[in-house]
């Protein structure tokens, strides 16, 4: 398949999003924290032991909020780039680890203190949540004031509005693809994934790769915790969301994912959750031969061979698809960037969202192997052509697709119906509950949420 082809696609599913509900950045659902306070108070002290120390005098300080900065390139090659642009301008990153960042952010905002200033925005319903309690700047005033041209986002900037403003700019476009470990595939003298595979397919080849015992397993997948690496299978085929009145319909999926785990084929829920294993190293670390994970990782790999992490050959193939739909469907999200209600410098968050966002922004970032909220062909063929990008044509195949459900509609209750979901999810895949009773408490606690009782 061309590769003009490849990128009609991806604007047709990035201009979906004007026809479909949006949802946050699938890579980075996850666990609900513990201790957000403690955790912040670390991320701000290791931020200035990384450089994040006091601005020197006569230079701006803006800070920003951003997740696992060190294990991907999405947030520091624009920061770079930003201070390479205004040397008068010195960047304060307060990190958190992914799982953290939600509840670490929720805590710092409610001190309306003016840290952050900048806000990369994890998931769309935290971003409602933001909004609704006042916590964002809108921005349309800024839009108009610079003229800017939202139609590059292809319809996705008008679609992150919420009651009648906008709060945020498309800054990362992600969908799900399938992941492997091409060694592993060779030395076991198997096939390699293809771009049309069913998950019947994926089960089986699950089976067949997974081999040895204790420490030196090799799972033949790999599932992270997060209850999406189970759900997002069943709203792949955009006939439901996340968000229903009856939640039968991922039985099946609820009971094939018990089965991948209970049979040995990818690690146990209870053991990633306890020992709060990342599915990042567990690829890196050739622990497992597939995993299913965003576009996002991507970039985390190229950077891993880069700076010599990892040396094996990996690929990427068309994330599987039910037995009754064509190859080609997918999940995925966006991820915005916004500005803080409290900050005390507007006018300079807003340059740095401005710049984030723009189409200067997408091709540094389309060099890191990142795909941006601007859907373009240049960026795509820069992300295709990099060097550490997996060669072969099938990779670049792999990421086309006809059809882009988004992982979670723009719902208002989506964060308080995903605790929900993540608590259910939990107490299914360590066989606390059956999956029947997971699913009927699931219905009845969404449906008290949601006031349909």
């Amino acid at each position: 398949m061309k590769r003009r082809k490849i990128i009609g696609l991806l604007m047709a599913g990035a201009m979906v999003f004007g026809t479909l509900t949006a949802c946050g950045n699938t890579a980075s659902q996850g666990g609900e924290s513990t201790d957000g306070a403690e955790q912040t108070a670390q991320t701000d002290k290791a931020s200035e032991a990384e450089g994040g120390s006091k601005a020197p005098e006569g230079v701006q300080e803006l800070s920003v909020t951003t997740w696992d900065n060190e294990s991907s390139p999405q947030f520091q090659a624009i920061i770079d780039a930003y201070e390479e642009k205004n040397p008068d301008v010195k960047i304060k990153i307060i990190d958190t680890s992914a799982d953290e960042y939600n509840n670490s952010l929720g805590i710092s905002l409610s001190a309306a203190q003016p840290d952050p200033d900048v806000i990369w925005v994890k998931d769309m319903g935290s971003m409602l949540q933001m909004a609704d309690k006042e916590q964002l700047l809108p921005i349309d005033d800024f839009i108009a004031g610079d003229s800017l041209d939202l139609s590059i986002y292809k319809g996705a900037a008008e679609q992150l509005m919420y009651n009648g403003k906008s709060y945020a700019l498309p800054y990362r476009n992600d969908w799900y693809v399938l992941y492997y470990n091409k060694d592993l595939f060779d030395a076991a003298g198997v096939e390699y994934p293809s771009n049309d595979m069913t998950w019947d397919e994926y089960y089986e080849l699950a089976a067949k790769m997974t081999s040895g015992e204790g420490s030196s397993k090799v799972y033949g997948s790999h599932n992270h915790t997060w209850q999406a690496l189970v759900t997002n299978w069943a709203v792949q085929d955009g006939k439901h969301t996340v968000v229903e009145k009856d939640y039968g319909f991922m039985k099946s999926w609820y009971e094939e994912g018990l089965a991948l785990q209970d049979n040995g084929y990818i690690q146990d829920y209870s053991t990633l959750k306890t020992a709060n294993i990342h599915y990042s190293s567990v690829f890196k670390n050739q622990q497992c031969a597939m995993m299913p994970m965003g576009t996002w990782f991507i970039a985390t790999m190229m950077q891993s061979q880069e700076e010599g992490e990892t040396d094996f050959n990996w690929g990427i193939a068309t994330i599987p698809h039910p037995k009754d739909t064509e190859a080609g469907y997918t999940v995925g999200a966006l991820t915005p960037i916004a500005i803080s209600a409290y900050t005390d410098k507007a006018d300079l968050a807003w340059d740095f969202v401005k710049f984030a966002s723009s189409e200067e922004a997408a091709e540094i970032l389309a060099k890191q192997g990142v795909f941006t909220g601007i859907p373009s062909e240049a960026a795509f063929q820069t992300i295709a052509a990099a060097e550490r990008f997996p060669e072969g044509e099938s990779n670049v195949e792999a990421l086309n697709y006809t059809h882009y459900s988004f992982d979670r509609p723009l719902d208002p209750q989506i964060e308080e119906i995903r605790t929900v979901m993540n608590e259910v999810h939990e107490m299914i895949m360590i066989h606390s509950y059956s999956v029947d009773d997971g699913i009927a408490e699931l219905t009845e606690r969404v449906a008290e949420i949601k006031g349909w009782n």
